[in-house]
């Protein structure tokens, strides 16, 4: 009932407060994010967590989302933009070293992989390493609310802008989808005080028994 209430509290804050997310609670955002689910635990995206002001405001010049200059922290979600044969390499390794197993046992592991993935091109690759990224948005925005952190995805951004001020191009990533966090500013945003409003379960959700 705890997890329900908690998400009964989230909004997509719409004016943040001056109040700062403090470093311990930054750290669990981080790591939720981190640990949320991945299609095959390849992790094909990366998270930029933005702190400072001037950097904040200057991402946030031309658009509609006053939350991305306002907010405590800006998270910035950013998925490979290609993904070659060394990419499947780096994750094979890693996967053997943290399970403690030879390689050479995770060679079906790595066809299979490579099969699925080398096989498409590197927009079908971009589009599904962007699926894994919204994953991950979804994650940090019940992590927020489990610490009682406020926060709002954003989509509403120049991703071509945030690419060079970010250096993601020289990364091989592009960003595809914000989360500001911080905390309401109860005064000044008008959703603070309203209730949430959502379609009935009964109606929302099909059972198939």
């Amino acid at each position: 009932m705890e997890l329900i209430n908690d998400l009964k509290w989230r909004y997509a804050t719409k004016k943040f407060s001056n109040k700062s997310v403090s470093e311990e609670d930054l750290q669990t955002l981080i790591e939720a994010i981190n640990l949320s689910a991945s299609s095959i635990g390849m992790q094909t995206y990366r998270l930029f967590v933005i702190e400072n002001q001037a950097l904040k405001k200057q991402l946030g010049i031309g658009s509609f989302n006053s939350q991305i200059a306002d907010s405590s922290h800006l998270f910035v979600f950013a998925a490979f933009d290609v993904i070659r044969e060394e990419t499947i390499e780096n994750y094979i390794q890693l996967l053997a070293n943290e399970r403690g197993i030879p390689v050479t046992d995770l060679v079906d592991l790595k066809t299979k992989v490579c099969d699925f993935l080398l096989a498409r091109n590197d927009q079908e690759n971009f589009n599904w390493s962007s699926k894994q990224a919204y994953i991950g948005l979804g994650t940090g925005l019940i992590a927020a609310a489990n610490l009682k952190i406020d926060a709002a995805p954003l989509e509403g951004f120049d991703p071509e802008k945030f690419d060079k001020l970010l250096g993601l191009r020289e990364k091989n990533l592009k960003s595809v989808v914000l989360l500001a966090v911080g905390y309401r500013d109860e005064e000044m945003d008008l959703l603070a005080s309203q209730k949430k409003v959502r379609i009935s379960t009964q109606e929302f959700a099909t059972r198939i028994r």
